[in-house]
């Protein structure tokens, strides 16, 4: 669509009209495309005819220039437009759509919304993203002024509470934790710290590595503990990586960027996630010249915006993909959406409750789920992997040994073992005890060392990190923890979750008669109890003392 010079009206495909006829849906023109073949090919951009009658030049949307009052005058539920940092919007068609409600977008209607936006930890790319480019009508002028009215209730907000424990006092990654769920906005602490359903596999992504037993030797010299390692052929101070997290704005303004600053900081690898608050260019702008990204990838529906994604990851000098396997669609996370219900309140819905355009059981993963492409499957594994090349290429998300070995098959550099934090299917088994049946089948294959293993979820101790090398992973992934060292303390903070860590381990290699990464091997643990999801345990206190409870909104 465009914008008549004459009548200042937004003109449609279909009521465009070339001088030489009626554009039909198998015509094409240098100015409108459409779908179907063209039977003929010309330039007409100088020339068009608009509903109104008159043949002038049609501009394009980068050129229309939309004041306040314009704006201000699409303001109601059947037509509104808003504008996000600089660019105008015609939102009517996605009210329904939005996770919050129409009337959240309505409360913006016909007025810049750009640090509401901002607030609820929306990457400036999301639009793009989502496939919602369509949307765009105009660019604002300087009459379009933001409005703060309601931002601090946007849902990112964080809360700046007196008394914060200094960051030395933080002798755990749980010390970091538990100040995190005090400082952050209690619907960004629902969205970070839930888990799919009862949250069942989400505890026992923690919970398995108390199954899992050392073997110590003694008498070996670990006078110099060496934890250098390489993750997919890249160096890393550390066996551990920054694991992709969305909407890192809830925790902190600077959002992923911090993490960037902190990951070169310590020497260990990012993953950076599509959904994140930054884009792209904002966190390799972040970067060093000489650290080491990741990139995790969600599958557009639409295979031309996901080129394009790869396409910039591989212009910014990334060196691996890790493509998200487990989530056809997004779980559902329970304390999240009443954190959600709650924010907008009550009735913020209740109109489209009533007409039935709104499944409030679904949340924020009816937005999410818009775009990612459930239909992916191991026929586009070929594809995806000539557009990465030559970045290397992992799947996120393989929970058994059968798809491990499928992996292997299909010629992937990588797997990591994950259950997106416990965030997707419920009772799921976690990532290290499939880590152990998927380095047993590699074995038995004659398959180790064809494909490249890691894993994530659990992680809080630097024993965990030691029982995931001795199973065979090259390292493992750290996601929620730096999450809450951001929220609690910025850069400062996650660089203090990946020291803890680092101190952590070199303890336990030396205890273990380890010195080196390499010299971790499987004969040092013992997995009898692994598989055994109901077994006696000592207590884990200080996970139990943060974890939160779910709890009903409902008043009785």
């Amino acid at each position: 669509m465009g914008g008549c010079i004459c009548c200042s009206s937004q003109v449609q495909y279909s009521t465009v009209r070339c001088p030489l006829g009626e554009l039909s849906p198998t015509h094409e023109c240098a100015t409108w495309h459409h779908t179907a073949p063209p039977t003929s090919r010309h330039t007409c951009r100088s020339e068009l005819w608009c509903q109104c009658g008159r043949r002038t030049r049609v501009m394009t949307l980068e050129q229309r220039v939309i004041s306040a009052d314009e704006l201000g005058a699409h303001a109601s539920r059947g037509d509104c437009w808003t504008a996000i940092h600089g660019k105008v919007y015609d939102v009517t068609s996605f009210l329904d759509q939005h996770p919050g409600g129409a009337k959240v977008m309505l409360k913006y209607a016909g007025i810049d919304s750009s640090q509401a936006f901002d607030m609820a930890g929306h990457p400036k790319d999301i639009v793009s993203k989502l496939g919602l480019d369509h949307l765009f009508v105009g660019v604002a002028d300087a009459s379009v002024q933001p409005d703060k009215s309601g931002a601090s209730d946007a849902h990112g907000a964080i809360q700046q509470i007196q008394g914060i424990p200094p960051i030395d006092t933080m002798l755990s990654l749980f010390d970091i934790e538990a100040v995190a769920r005090q400082v952050m906005n209690p619907t960004a602490w629902n969205y970070y710290s839930s888990g799919a359903d009862d949250e069942v596999t989400m505890r026992e992504n923690h919970a398995a590595f108390h199954r899992i037993w050392f073997r110590p030797r003694v008498l070996v010299n670990v006078k110099q503990i060496d934890l250098r390692t390489t993750i997919m052929g890249y160096p890393s101070a550390l066996p551990i990586y920054i694991t992709s997290c969305a909407l890192g704005r809830l925790a902190h303004p600077d959002g992923e960027c911090v993490l960037t600053r902190a990951a070169h900081t310590a020497g260990v690898i990012q993953m950076c996630p599509t959904l994140a608050s930054c884009t792209l260019d904002e966190m390799l702008e972040a970067s060093h010249a000489s650290q080491t990204l990741f990139f995790q990838l969600y599958v557009n529906h639409d295979r031309a915006v996901t080129s394009r994604l790869i396409q910039k990851a591989k212009a910014g000098g990334v060196k691996a993909v890790a493509i998200t396997v487990d989530a056809p669609q997004l779980g559902r996370r329970e304390k999240d959406m009443r954190g959600k219900f709650d924010l907008a309140g009550s009735n913020v819905q209740q109109t489209d409750d009533s007409a039935g355009k709104i499944d409030r059981s679904q949340g924020a993963a009816r937005t999410i789920s818009a775009f990612i492409d459930p239909s992916l499957c191991w026929a586009d594994i070929e594809w995806l992997k000539k557009e990465c090349h030559p970045m290397k290429v992992l799947l996120k998300g393989v929970q058994t040994a059968e798809d491990a070995v499928k992996a292997v098959e299909y010629g992937l550099d990588g797997i990591i073992c994950s259950n997106h934090g416990g965030r997707q299917m419920d009772f799921a088994r976690s990532g290290i005890e499939v880590l152990a049946e998927v380095m047993a089948a590699l074995k038995a294959r004659g398959l180790q060392g064809r494909i490249e293993v890691l894993v994530d979820g659990g992680i809080r101790r630097g024993s965990d990190v030691m029982k995931a090398l001795a199973l065979g992973a090259s390292a493992v992934g750290i996601g929620r923890p730096t999450l809450y060292g951001m929220a609690s303390y910025g850069q400062p903070g996650v660089e203090k979750v990946l020291r803890i860590l680092q101190d952590e381990m070199e303890m336990g290699m030396r205890l273990i008669g380890a010195p080196t990464i390499a010299d971790i091997s499987p004969n040092m643990i013992t997995l009898r109890n692994l598989g055994d999801h109901i077994s006696p345990v000592p207590i884990d206190e200080l996970s139990a003392y943060t974890y939160e409870k779910l709890r009903t909104t409902s008043k009785l």
